[in-house]
């Protein structure tokens, strides 16, 4: 009889090996994934700053421009091909000075011809005047002789109506002279105002003529003065800059080719980040440093167009005592834009380009973690903490352009 032998399993042998592998797998998984990420960094290759408790200031700090407080442009008013030039850039100038002369033979011509018309014209228009002149006096010349048949028949009459009466004279003689002197009576009164209008008449046009003369002997005028615009003149006294036309170039009509400062004054223009156009206001009040003294200026004007995101201001200064500057000069504006505020705040630094202000890497004896902070307002030197941070504590503030994805620094 055949005997049942039960093969032994090796199931138990193989789990016991298999659940401390599993187990370690698991770990080193874990681990991965919940491990901070990390990178070691030089001391030296960060800046530290500390968290502080103190008074924040919103201030602007910019650069400004000496400036003449006038200027004026000096433009081309007839275009033209530069024949000479007078005086050099930065000479002072007085007005009406000349300082270069253009050519433009087609403009000249152009002049000529039109200078020409309007003389021909005047000469037609005092012809024409001339022609009622003589009118009036033919008609002066015709009264007289009417004026002289009249007075011919009244002596006639006169002295038949005596004779008539005395009947010396026949009727029929009578009644000749009496039709005659009635004819001549009645002919001097239409004549005459005929006369009378035809000079009101005369008078009318002459007016008008004369006004069509005026008004060409203004023209001829101005065309005479326009032909001088070849020759640039200076239009005020002052400092001439930005000059440099060149001999043989030609200049359209309407484009400048200098300008001139009226040393009267000085005024201080800077360019200014768009950021701060809503927080610069007229008469807002700052200073300058200035052969070792603090002057207070404050702004007077806001050009708020924007040019390659920067728009304008001007500064005067508020001080009466006579300051020498000189054009070119550059000054570094402080302009106050808050009151001073007691609050949490450190030094800026770079890292904000990277995190926008949101986190910063917080030290903590050899290492810095990554944590979320909320900032408020900032000025040229400090930034003001309103969350996530202690007084006391201390930040990198240096670029975070290597360390975006990382979460603890190693500090060796």
């Amino acid at each position: 009889m055949d005997t049942i032998i039960n093969r032994k399993t090796n199931k138990k042998k193989y789990l016991l090996i298999a659940i401390p592998i599993f187990l370690v797998l698991g770990y080193f998984i874990i681990s991965s994934v919940t491990k901070k990420r990390s990178l070691n960094v030089s001391r030296a290759e960060i800046s530290i700053k500390t968290v502080e408790q103190g008074f924040f200031e919103d201030f602007l700090v910019f650069q400004a421009r000496v400036e003449p407080m006038n200027s004026i442009l000096v433009n081309i008013i007839e275009g033209g091909a530069v024949q000479e030039i007078y005086v050099g850039n930065g000479d002072m100038v007085s007005k009406g000075q000349p300082l270069a002369r253009l050519y433009n033979p087609n403009s000249e011509l152009n002049y000529m011809q039109q200078e020409t018309a309007i003389i021909e014209q005047i000469n037609n228009l005092n012809k024409a005047k001339l022609d009622l002149r003589n009118q009036e006096l033919n008609l002066a010349k015709d009264l007289i002789g009417i004026e002289h048949d009249y007075l011919d028949a009244k002596n006639l009459y006169d002295l038949n109506k005596r004779l008539f009466d005395q009947e010396i004279l026949s009727k029929n003689e009578w009644q000749t002279t009496e039709e005659g002197f009635r004819f001549q009576k009645e002919r001097m009164s239409i004549i005459k105002q005929s006369v009378t209008k035809e000079k009101q008449a005369n008078q009318i046009q002459i007016g008008q003529l004369n006004q069509s003369i005026g008004i060409m002997d203004k023209s001829l005028s101005i065309l005479r003065e326009n032909k001088k615009n070849f020759l640039i003149t200076a239009p005020l006294s002052g400092r001439l800059s930005s000059f440099e036309p060149i001999l043989g170039k030609t200049y359209v009509q309407g484009v400048s080719i200098g300008t001139i400062d009226v040393m009267k004054g000085y005024k201080l223009v800077a360019d200014v980040d768009e950021f701060y156009l809503d927080k610069i206001k007229i008469y807002q009040k700052g200073t300058v440093e200035f052969n070792e003294k603090t002057l207070e200026v404050k702004i007077v004007k806001i050009i708020k167009e924007i040019k390659g995101g920067q728009f304008q201001v001007e500064v005067n200064f508020i001080s009466t005592e006579n300051i020498d500057l000189q054009q070119g000069l550059s000054f570094s504006v402080r302009l106050n834009l808050s009151e001073k505020t007691k609050t949490k705040l450190f030094s800026k630094g770079s890292f904000s380009q990277e995190t926008a202000g949101k986190w910063i890497f917080v030290v903590n004896g050899n290492s810095a973690e990554r944590r979320a902070i909320k900032l408020g307002r900032e000025n040229p030197l400090y930034y003001e903490v309103l969350n996530g941070l202690k007084v006391g504590e201390k930040v990198i503030t240096s670029s975070y352009k290597d360390y975006a994805d990382v979460e603890v620094l190693n500090l060796q």
